[in-house]
């Protein structure tokens, strides 16, 4: 691509010379370097970036898109084992269909403002996840299901006004980040992980909770998959203590699994994408934040609430309420800066559990259990191969572990990709415990023919010679 310069970008307003010196004028400022006097000369590039010049004519600026956009791999072309956090589960047409109306479509958050029927699409969404729940508070969807728990933790320190959160061994390393980040001034302390089950140790957990804990936050399922048996023993240890008990939650399986809400939750979270939503390369996702009706709670929910309301005259319609908890209305005096929400997501996840149902929801969870499960068993018999956490049940996700093939997962997931099949998600940097362990993921879009044609080809490559031309025994 040729270098110009002067060059007027018809896909960049205000690149016209004429039009940018007017604009400095305006704002009387001689050049834009000006604009950047804050920024420390040590921090600015000196001289001219080494990027291309641009692609002026339209067909062929698509062209050059196009040539880097399929060079991905979908997973409509390869079969996908991956997930840890983002899941290709189905989504129903009609999903795509309402979502993409005009009426919601937006390329932003998907707020309402005075949008009455936007409202009242959103106030259909806090009533269905409400009820898949069994939570009588929910507000509007948060950015993702990370910050939906990082404000989950800190309602509880709003609440008790206490400065210590527990949390998990064995948890997304993305959302540790992200909660010493977001709870900055909070003390973190990790609770073990029994060996067997990958469950909670409850004596682990008693030895380390106290009087300074505002919450104990865990993930049911966890991040490897196993489902936590121990929520009610869990919520009468944090509640002995007048800690609040956080759960992160996959509402994928509250078909088949408990709601917290049965042993425990005072405050649930999670991840909205299994619900109707694609994956799309870090887009698509959208937090679940729901409590109970107490208003030490609702007064705590820094996101918007959408209400049912009647007036004098018997008319029903549908509004924010309790705004003044928001940065919107009461700006830094707020109880948490709101972010952005996703009411968009908010709305395409209200169209697929309207479309299941308690039956639907049912099915999809069951199918996913047997799947996995027929996954785990299928793998396990792979010599040399090992499913770790035998003794806990699993939903969608479980470790396979692969120490005694002399392999790599690294390894194993490169040779499946000239399968055309994706690979679990490599542990074994974020859980060097697990050595070469891989967190597989099976969705209820997985055939039975798929985990098959994965066990023959992961036989395949611990058969095959290795680097170094020698066969693994």
């Amino acid at each position: 691509m040729e270098k110009r310069d002067n060059v007027v970008y018809p896909y960049i307003p205000n690149s016209v010379s004429k039009i940018k010196e007017e604009m400095l004028k305006e704002i009387g400022v001689e050049k834009v370097e000006e604009l950047y006097q804050s920024i420390p000369k040590h921090l600015r590039v000196k001289g001219k970036l080494n990027i291309p010049g641009p692609i002026l004519s339209e067909i062929e600026l698509k062209h050059h898109v196009e040539g880097i956009i399929n060079q991905n791999k979908s997973c409509d072309e390869y079969v996908n084992f991956l997930g840890a956090g983002c899941y290709n589960h189905y989504v129903p047409a009609v999903c795509d269909e309402i979502n993409g109306r005009s009426e919601f479509l937006t390329a932003y958050c998907g707020d309402t403002y005075s949008d009455h029927g936007k409202c009242q699409a959103i106030f259909e969404y806090t009533s269905l996840i409400g009820e898949l729940l069994e939570m009588d508070v929910v507000g509007l969807a948060t950015y993702d299901g990370g910050q939906a728990a990082n404000t989950s933790i800190r309602m509880a320190h709003r609440i008790n006004g206490r400065k210590e959160v527990l949390i998990p061994e064995i948890i997304d390393k993305d959302i540790v980040n992200q909660i010493k980040e977001y709870c900055d001034f909070m003390e973190i302390k990790k609770i073990k992980a029994n060996k067997a089950t990958g469950q909670l140790d409850l004596d682990d957990l008693k030895d380390k909770i106290s009087e300074k804990t505002a919450c104990v936050y865990i993930e049911n399922p966890n991040f490897l998959g196993c489902i936590e048996e121990q929520g009610e023993k869990i919520s009468e240890i944090a509640h002995s203590y007048g800690a609040e008990f956080v759960v992160s939650v996959d509402p994928i399986s509250l078909g088949v699994l408990e709601t917290p809400a049965v042993y425990g939750g005072d405050i649930i979270c999670g991840e909205l994408q299994a619900l109707g939503i694609h994956m799309g390369y870090g887009s698509g996702l959208g937090g679940i934040i729901a409590s109970k009706d107490e208003e030490k709670y609702i007064m705590n929910f820094p996101n918007h609430f959408y209400s049912l309301y009647e007036n004098e005259k018997g008319e029903f319609g549908f509004s924010r309420s309790l705004n003044q908890r928001t940065s919107y209305h009461s700006r830094e005096e707020a109880v948490e800066f709101l972010g952005t929400n996703v009411g968009l997501w908010a709305i395409t996840a209200a169209v697929y559990l309207s479309l299941l149902g308690p039956q639907g929801m049912y099915e999809v969870g069951r199918n996913i259990l047997y799947k996995s499960n027929y996954a785990k068993k299928v793998l396990g018999e792979i010599k040399g191969v090992e499913i770790l956490y035998q003794e806990s049940k699993s939903f969608k996700e479980f470790v396979v572990n692969f120490d005694r093939t002399g392999k790599t997962v690294e390894e194993i997931n490169r040779q499946l990709l000239k399968e055309k099949i994706f690979g679990g998600y490599d542990l074994s940097k974020d859980f060097t415990d697990l050595g070469q362990s891989a967190l597989y993921c099976v969705t209820e879009t997985t055939r039975k023919e798929d985990i098959e044609n994965l066990a023959k080809a992961v036989e395949r490559i611990l058969l095959s010679k290795d680097s170094k031309g020698g066969k693994n025994e």
